[in-house]
């Protein structure tokens, strides 16, 4: 995953390819931890770790739509 940091870095296009990848993989964890839990599959580990990658992908996706998003003075 790339460095929050290297996003003043990136053009918008990119940013934009990057976002829809990550909402992607997002959709994908939720889909993944779903199925876990409904099998009761009792490996908490493996759930613990899906859950925090979500979460880290949430964050990036929260600082790149705020990078997206212009400020608009109301």
């Amino acid at each position: 995953m790339n460095a929050p940091s290297d996003l003043s870095m990136k053009t918008d296009e990119v940013l934009r390819v990057e976002l829809e990848v990550f909402r992607r993989e997002h959709r994908d964890l939720d889909e993944a931890i779903h199925a876990l839990v409904e099998k009761g599959v009792s490996d908490q580990l493996t759930l613990q770790r899906l859950k925090k990658r979500k979460l880290r992908l949430k964050d990036l996706i929260a600082q790149i739509e705020d990078r997206l998003t212009p400020d608009i003075i109301a």
